[in-house]
């Protein structure tokens, strides 16, 4: 836990250019709190402990403003730039070096039980503020998410979505 933590606080200091040091990301980034709450509470949920891990979500949301499931799936190197009103979904998984702005919402788009209802983003993708993706739907590796836009459906590899609904703008050539 601790190695990724560390990770995580690197990739932070990298991303973030108003980041000094891991210390200062570390007490000051809601982020990382509610990333380490998240872990905490991810271990009680796959131990099926749901009511100390959803108490333990709910006390890291009220003091963070990011609403992050305890059956959520995420990577390493999650970064949340000014996290205030982000919502993650039970069934959302999240790859590595990923990275949100404020008022990302990763939802479900119906009250289904026991199927996944909620997206997949792959891995070094970054997901605007604003943004809305909504349902099982994969978000490709490297894929950029605009500012606002809804995402209903599924999107390559290395592309730009933009627009309600989002609509792949263009495909980014890998270097």
């Amino acid at each position: 836990m601790f190695k990724q933590l560390n990770y995580d606080l690197e990739n932070i200091v990298k991303l973030d250019p108003a980041a000094r040091n891991k210390l200062e990301v570390l007490l000051l980034y809601p982020c990382v709190h509610s990333l380490i709450a998240h872990r905490i509470a991810h271990f009680f949920y796959k131990k099926k402990r749901y009511f100390i891990a959803r108490f333990i979500s709910q006390v890291s949301r009220f003091f963070t403003g990011i609403e992050i499931h305890p059956g959520a799936v995420i990577g390493k190197g999650f970064f949340i730039d000014h996290g205030m009103g982000i919502v993650i979904g039970e069934t959302a998984v999240i790859g590595d070096n990923v990275m949100l702005y404020h008022q990302v919402t990763l939802g479900g788009t119906g009250n289904e039980k026991g199927v996944k209802r909620h997206p997949t983003v792959g891995d070094n993708c970054i997901i605007g503020t604003g943004a809305k993706l909504l349902g099982n739907i994969i978000i490709g590796n490297g894929s950029k998410i605009g500012a606002n836009s809804v995402v209903l459906s599924d999107v390559p590899e290395n592309a730009t979505v933009v627009g309600i609904p989002g609509k792949v703008k263009k495909i980014n050539k890998i270097k």
